[in-house]
């Protein structure tokens, strides 16, 4: 038995579809279902009703659900501790968090958390949503900071993993100007004439959110993917030189627009509207954590 067949089975119980369960794993749906099936003939019955949609479990699935989940939990804290990466501050609370919003967010919201509740320590892990969610899962994060958007869903069961609105902002197209002042590259571009695009890497929060707006247009806008990075630090640091389209929160550019370093690429339709939330799991002995929550308003 693989560890990846659980987890794989507690994405599937959580999404009920086996298409989305595969695109949120990385892998065919083919590849799946098959980890599926050899999860069940591990087990020796059947987990999962194929005959209902969307999928549900089966009464066996629903009982094992609660034990794979503290099993992946127990397994994964003692590999951090054999590895010697238990924390060295054991009081610290750890927060992971999309990456953009270590930057652009979590250091001035800490601030105000602070005056509130009084100093803590704490414990920032920058990382991609599925890893963010998975800290959560196996108990190595207090808090997940993350973007969140009606069509990017976390698959976090919220009566398990609550959460807080804390923000919102705008992402949307941007460009270096040319000497006029408008974008050098504005949307939608052309068939002779596609658009040089600094691409967001295909496993982070914000490429899928790019993919949402693409998705929207009547008709698609011309692109030619010409740099690839999972960091929008980067791919804001190649818009300011000038090397393409890029999409950006608009929290993480404020001061570049406000010096007109970039200006924004396209209209109203190639925008979308980003929360900020912030997830924790129930169940948990810290105090410090139940005194944070408690005072997120």
């Amino acid at each position: 038995m693989e560890l990846k067949w659980l987890e794989d089975f507690l994405s599937l119980a959580e999404t009920r579809s086996f298409s989305r369960s595969a695109e949120v794993r990385y892998v065919t749906q083919s590849t799946f279902s098959r980890r599926i099936k050899a999860l069940e003939l591990w087990i020796g019955v059947p987990l999962v009703d194929r005959s209902s949609y969307p999928t549900t479990l089966t009464p066996a699935g629903a009982a094992f659900r609660d034990t794979a989940e503290e099993a992946l939990r127990v397994l994964y804290e003692m590999r951090d501790e054999l590895r010697g990466k238990q924390r060295t501050n054991r009081d610290a609370v750890t927060f992971y968090a999309l990456h953009a919003l270590t930057v652009t967010f979590f250091p001035k919201w800490l601030s105000a958390c602070v005056a509130r509740i009084g100093r803590f320590d704490s414990r920032l892990v920058p990382d991609n949503p599925h890893n963010c969610v998975r800290a959560l899962f196996e108990g190595s994060a207090d808090f997940v900071l993350s973007y969140a958007h009606p069509s990017i869903p976390l698959l976090l069961d919220p009566g398990r993993y609550p959460s807080v609105h804390l923000a919102s902002e705008r992402f949307f197209a941007i460009s270096a100007p040319d000497a006029r002042g408008e974008p050098r590259y504005r949307l939608p571009g052309s068939r002779r004439a596609p658009l040089p695009y600094l691409a967001y890497s295909p496993n982070t929060f914000l490429g899928q959110a790019v993919e949402f707006i693409v998705g929207q247009q009547a008709e698609p806008p011309h692109l030619r993917c010409c740099f690839e990075n999972p960091m929008a630090d980067a791919l804001k640091a190649m818009a300011v030189e000038g090397h393409g389209i890029a999409w950006m929160p608009e929290n993480l550019i404020a001061e570049e627009l406000q010096q007109g370093l970039l200006v924004p690429a396209g209209d109203a339709g190639f925008a979308t509207g980003l929360d900020v939330r912030l997830y924790r799991a129930l169940g948990g002995e810290r105090s410090i954590v139940d005194t944070i929550w408690s005072n997120l308003g």
